[in-house]
């Protein structure tokens, strides 16, 4: 008998997918264990393995379509089998589609472009393919929809195809259309870039935040880094300094590594540090776990891995889940001070600027100094003010005499 495959949960906070490509194409064999498609959920992309043997039958999806968990998005079969019932029982199963570009109609592949399957179509499908509200819109603006390259599956010209163009002259665009053209665009959310403005959102509405800040003298840690950097295996950032020293930090204030947990407040006996990275669609936060029994050449190292996994969308969900506490860092752009919003469950997050050569006051005389501020971000039903400005007292001495990162 015929299979559905159904759109899998890959990741705890996962309600759709979208399907980045598909690896097997309509009429293909396949093997339990072969690989299907490449998913984009929102934290990475990941692969959607088949753990049926047969053939390909119905693909219902297109390249760059979205699809809800448990969705049916693919029929794996006998050729000679008639899916005209799974096919009706996937329009009801699946219902409403996320609010973004997908067909409306069952596709499938054949001959290199995308058509709807109907009994009486045979190949070659040699007819151009655009989904209706890229026609819509093109019909709108008075684009040629053949000009236009399309980015969705076999080819198929979708919304943001048509947003996107431009065209090579401007006697393509209607009259209409040049007395009413503004100079903006519009972009297709990402499944990532919703989830980001989900999860702030609610945290900045629904989270009491507060915010200490401090400065910190950083001349040791550049001379200290130097020093390792001369017989490092990797080298050491001042981030993987900061790391580790608000590693050793939380161990001394566990109120400050805590959680939020609705009916009860958690404090982690574990120090699992959340480093926030920007992304092409937005920012994750790979974890670097047990921080604080790791030595700096071994954060270093987990930080780079982790951050290049994250560039690629190849982290898998153990590698950005359960932050204890997280640290986001501007510093690298010129920012000098800024306040983070908290990246739930966790208490506080920190955010860490530039440095700033400026003159100060030391056994009263004006020397140059590194300094840095830092910015606590706390949860007010977790963290009061004197747990978080200990926690911060503590991190500056740390990063004052930073040797004690090495014992």
């Amino acid at each position: 008998m015929a299979e559905c495959i159904r759109m899998p949960k890959m990741s705890d906070t996962m309600e759709y997918g979208i399907i980045s490509r598909w690896i097997k194409r309509v009429g293909d064999t396949v093997v339990a264990g072969d690989i299907l498609a490449e998913v984009d959920t929102d934290k990475a992309t990941m692969e959607l393995e088949s753990y049926e043997d047969g053939t390909l039958l119905y693909v219902g999806v297109a390249e760059k379509a979205a699809a809800r968990v448990n969705d049916i998005i693919a029929i794996i079969g006998d050729p000679k089998e008639d899916i005209n019932t799974l096919l009706a029982s996937s329009v009801a199963i699946n219902g409403d589609k996320p609010t973004i570009d997908t067909p409306s109609v069952p596709l499938s592949v054949s001959d290199g472009h995308m058509v709807a399957v109907t009994s009486d179509m045979q190949p070659p499908f040699n007819r151009f393919i655009a989904s209706p509200l890229a026609k819509k819109i093109a019909k709108e603006k008075g684009y040629d929809l053949a000009q236009i390259q399309g980015s969705g599956e076999a080819g198929r010209v979708v919304k943001k195809d048509v947003i996107h163009f431009v065209p090579d002259r401007l006697d393509q665009i209607s009259i209409s259309e040049q007395s009413t053209t503004a100079a903006y665009q519009d972009f297709p959310i990402s499944a990532m870039r919703q989830k980001i403005a989900e999860v702030l959102t609610n945290s900045k509405m629904n989270i009491p935040h507060f915010y200490l800040t401090v400065d910190i003298n950083m001349n040791k840690v550049f001379e200290i880094r130097a020093e390792l950097n001369q017989y490092a295996s990797t080298k050491i950032s001042i981030n993987d300094l900061i790391t580790k020293a608000t590693a050793l930090a939380l161990v001394q204030h566990p109120k400050v590594n805590a959680a939020w947990l609705t009916d009860k407040i958690r404090s982690y006996q574990y120090v699992h540090i959340g480093v926030a990275v920007a992304v092409e669609d937005g920012l994750l936060v790979p974890v670097v776990r047990f921080a604080d029994q790791k030595s700096l050449v071994q954060i270093s190292k987990t930080i780079k891995t982790l951050s290049k996994q994250a560039q690629q969308k190849k982290l898998t969900p153990k590698d950005y889940t359960d932050a204890t506490f997280t640290i986001s860092n501007l510093g690298m752009f010129g920012i000098t001070s800024f306040s983070a919003i908290i990246n739930p469950p966790a208490a506080c997050i920190l955010a860490v600027g530039a440095m700033q050569k400026i003159p100060v006051f030391e056994d009263n005389q004006v020397v140059p100094a590194h300094m840095l501020q830092l910015t606590l971000s706390c949860d007010h039903r977790v963290v009061d003010g004197h747990a978080g400005a200990l926690f911060l007292s503590t991190l500056k001495a740390l990063l004052e005499k930073p040797f004690s990162l090495l014992l």
